[in-house]
Order: C-alpha cells, then structure tokens, then sequence
C-alpha cells in the first residue's frame, strides 16, 4: 500500500458500484474474460500435444534433454491447468465471503506456476547428474531434432499469443503462463544445439550438460515470477508510473469546490487496481454536488488506469486543517523524542 497526501485535507465515500456507468465496464470486464479463457484453452491443448510428442521422441533417442523438456512440458500442462482454472475464478463478480472480488485468485496461480517452474528444474538437474555419471548413446539424431525443432516453433508461437493477450487483459496468470512457454521454446533452442553437437562430436556428454544449462535459465524464471505474484500478494503499492498517472488525473481535474487530496493508496489484484483517497472540498459545498464531483473525478482516474476500482472519502475543508495540524504535532513529539 502507499499514501500520498496532496493539498489541505463530511464523511462519506463514493464507490464505482454506484456509478452509472458500472453496466458499460462490466462488459469489458466479460470480453477481456471470455479472451482470456480462450487463450488458456490454447495453451492447455498445445502443451498436451508437446507432451506425447516429447515423449516419443525422448524414448526413441535416449536423450535426457528431450525427456527433460517432456518434464518441462507436463509442468507447462499443469500451469496452463491452472491458469485456465484461476482465469475463471478472478472474473467472478464479489460475493459475501469475498467483497473485494476474486482477483487475487490469478496472482496466487502465477507464483503456484513458479513453483511449478522450480520444481520442474530440479528434476532436470537430478536427471542431469545422473547422466553425467552414466551417460547413454543417443541415437536416432534426426527425428529428435525434428521433434524438438517443432516443439520450439509451436511454444514460440503459443506464448507470443499468449503474452498479447496477457497484456491486452492485464492478466498476471496469463503473463506467467506465457513467460513458462517462453522459456520452453528457448530450453528446446538449447537442446537443439546440443543435439546438433553431440551428431557433431560423438560426445555423449554435452546432452545432459546442456539439460543443466536450460535448468539454470528454467530456475531464473521461475524465481522471477514467484517474485513479481508475491509482492501482489501482500498488497505491494503500484509502480511509480501508474502512481503518476492517477496523481495526474486528480491534478487534471479543475472543479471549483475541490481543494485538494490526500491519504491516496493503490494497490494492485489480478488485473484490477484498488485505488482509495480522501478528497477535500471548500466549505459550503453540499453533499449532493460532492457526490457528482467524486462520480467525476473517478471517471477521469478510470480513463488513465485501466481496471481501475476508485473509492474516494469526502472531507470538509476545516477537517483537512485539522488533520495537517495533529500530523505535525505527532512529528515534533517524535522528534523531541528522537
């Protein structure tokens, strides 16, 4: 969370449910669902295609970086498994139990896909070793190479889509899923090379080093994304941009009877960013007339900060003052301590 205050400081607070306009954003809200749906759909159907295409080509060669990358695929199918379900979930509307919205769902699937990612390495790096210390013929080079080639080709293809639609929804649980392939397509570069050497060479040994190599660059992302979910879990503040930007949006704001803002927190869930701050209004002005001003200026906080849900709190003038005054005084009591 992060407060920012702005200007001198009725209680009161407006919510986005009672806007209008709520009908309008809702079918955003289901369009961007229905896509990505679709898009975790995708991924689940091309992962199970990779898997049984790993597999054979990993038992027909015998080589552990194709049977790694078999691995890696599963757990690639189980993220997307998980993706497609927490999708579902975060688009469910608030309920009783949870009034802010499922949202969240999606950032705890993202960092669960990490972990997925890490575990995934460690059964690399196991097979890894123990090939190191026995190591094995590979044979039938072609088809692994072809198999592995294809491979490569479908996950590119599968996470570019899917990072589009990720940053067209702003879905973490997409953009984790999206990262997962990514580094897939990239291990199944590095088995490439490592197969084209070994026909090369005739050394057995660079397969299962190459297979610890992608493991290294598996275990990067993965730490990655459990780092990025979990400082969504414990409502880290918004970047400074998106900060800037509804600190822009308020300042662009010129009503009259508006004096100032502070106490402005944001934080972010799945795709939506919770946005509360106190607004100050001049003496006099009444609570119906408040009431269109805060409707106003979430409109234009709206139209900067996508899937924005503001909730501001009316405050009189003479409140603000006193507020600044016991903010100071709480200061000088600290410093006199200090």
């Amino acid at each position: 969370m992060r407060w920012r205050s702005r200007g001198p400081a009725l209680t009161g607070a407006i919510h986005p449910a009672a806007d209008p306009r709520a009908g309008d954003v809702e079918t955003l809200r289901d369009a961007a669902a229905a896509r990505k749906q679709r898009a975790a759909r995708l991924s689940i159907v091309s992962n199970s295609t990779l898997i049984v295409l790993k597999i054979v080509a990993g038992a027909a060669t015998g080589s552990v970086a194709i049977l790694t990358e078999a691995v890696h695929s599963s757990i690639d199918l189980t993220a997307s498994i998980v993706a497609f379900f927490s999708v579902r979930k975060a688009d469910e509307p608030a309920d009783e139990t949870h009034m802010y919205g499922h949202e969240k769902v999606e950032n705890l699937a993202s960092a669960l896909e990490g972990v997925l990612i890490l575990l995934g390495a460690a059964v690399i790096v196991y097979e890894s070793v123990r090939r190191l210390i026995n190591p094995r013929t590979i044979e039938s080079l072609g088809f692994g190479i072809a198999a592995v080639g294809l491979s490569m080709v479908v996950n590119f293809a599968v996470s570019t889509h899917l990072g589009r639609q990720a940053r067209a929804t702003d879905s973490p649980a997409l953009e984790a899923d999206a990262a997962h392939l990514r580094t897939d397509a990239l291990t199944s570069l590095g088995v490439l090379v490592a197969l084209a050497l070994v026909a090369i060479t005739g050394e057995k040994r660079v397969d299962p080093i190459t297979a610890m190599v992608v493991a290294a660059a598996i275990i990067w992302s993965g730490v990655r994304i459990v780092n990025r979910s979990s400082r969504v879990l414990v409502d880290e503040a918004l970047p400074e941009d998106e900060i800037g930007r509804i600190e822009a949006a308020i300042d662009r704001y010129r009503a009259t009877e508006v004096l100032g803002f502070h106490k402005l927190r944001a934080r972010r869930a799945g795709s939506r960013r919770h946005i509360d701050l106190h607004v100050q209004f001049r003496p006099g002005t009444t609570l119906e007339r408040a009431h269109e001003l805060s409707h106003e200026l979430q409109g234009e906080i709206e139209r900067q900060v996508d899937g924005a849900d503001v909730l501001i709190h009316l405050e009189p003038a003479d409140r603000a003052k006193a507020d600044r005054q016991n903010a100071d005084r709480t200061e000088l009591t600290d410093v006199d301590r200090g």
